[in-house]
């Protein structure tokens, strides 16, 4: 039985969480402070315990010229290891369907943990949809950048956020979600900024890997503003990384979509491609 997760299940819900993806305690009290609620959880039970669920985020698709459509954004969709290959995440992905739909959700995204599960959500209906353009950030010479980085607040990351996207078909977050994404960059001592450069504004989303190599996982510039951000971040970032930023022309496979209402999936062209950026990988 697939159902809407309780207070009760929360133990479970870390427990399982821990053994598929291998987070820390701090990672996931993030999750829990910062976002959760019960029903933004779905549980499948068996036997009285707690065997797979998926947190979700309840984002907008916002297509220009077309519509804005409530999405649900699938995240740490988890099989207990020892009950795996029984065909308990399609179950549980099915029942996340119709759960979506009494909630009128025409939409799900979501970004799966490593390209072989792309595979398996193609086989529960899901299709490629958004991509981004990833790059290597630059170990030149460390010029001193003539801005700074200034920390933003979720709520103005998501207004800054919006005004960059506005004529790209992409997911929108709300306040809580970006202020998940904050925690989480946090962590490793990186955050959501905002620069002023020469050729404009840029506002990006920073995290740094165990070794200390950073990854942008989000750049949003106009691409002279973007180019001028680009040699100065040997400076801001030393020791490379990488950056992603949005490309409708990109090859870089990275979110799904599944449309639930006929209606939307019939406007919508599957040879256009979309932007997804936050994934809280």
């Amino acid at each position: 039985m697939t159902r809407p997760s309780v207070p009760a299940d929360v133990p479970a819900q870390r427990q399982l969480w821990k053994l598929a993806f291998g987070d820390s305690d701090r990672y996931l009290d993030n999750f829990y402070q910062n976002y959760y609620r019960p029903e933004r959880v779905l549980v499948l039970e068996q036997d009285g315990a707690v065997r797979a669920m998926t947190a979700w985020f309840d984002t907008e698709f916002l297509v220009p010229e077309q519509g804005a459509y409530r999405a649900a954004y699938l995240y740490a969709v988890a099989t207990h290891p020892a009950f795996r290959g029984r065909g308990l995440a399609g179950r549980l992905l099915a029942d996340a369907d119709a759960y979506f739909r009494q909630l009128k959700i025409p939409a799900v995204t979501t970004v799966p943990a490593e390209p072989s599960l792309h595979a398996f959500f193609r086989r529960n209906g899901f299709r490629e949809c958004f991509v981004h353009r990833q790059a290597a950030l630059g170990t030149g010479p460390l010029t001193p950048a003539p801005f700074p980085l200034e920390p933003v607040g979720p709520e103005s990351y998501r207004t800054l956020r919006e005004d960059f996207l506005r004529r790209t078909a992409h997911i929108a977050y709300p306040t809580e979600a970006l202020a998940y994404q904050n925690g989480c960059c946090a962590l490793s001592g990186g955050g959501l900024y905002r620069a002023e450069t020469a050729a404009g504004p840029v506002l990006l989303c920073a995290e740094y890997a165990e070794d200390g190599t950073p990854l942008l996982k989000e750049l949003l510039a106009s691409p002279e503003a973007e180019a001028e951000f680009l040699r100065f971040a040997p400076a801001l970032f030393p020791g490379g990384g990488l950056y992603r930023v949005p490309d409708g022309t990109g090859t870089r496979p990275f979110g799904m979509l599944k449309w639930l209402s006929p209606e939307p999936e019939t406007q919508w062209d599957w040879n256009r491609t979309a932007y997804l950026g936050l994934a809280f990988d």
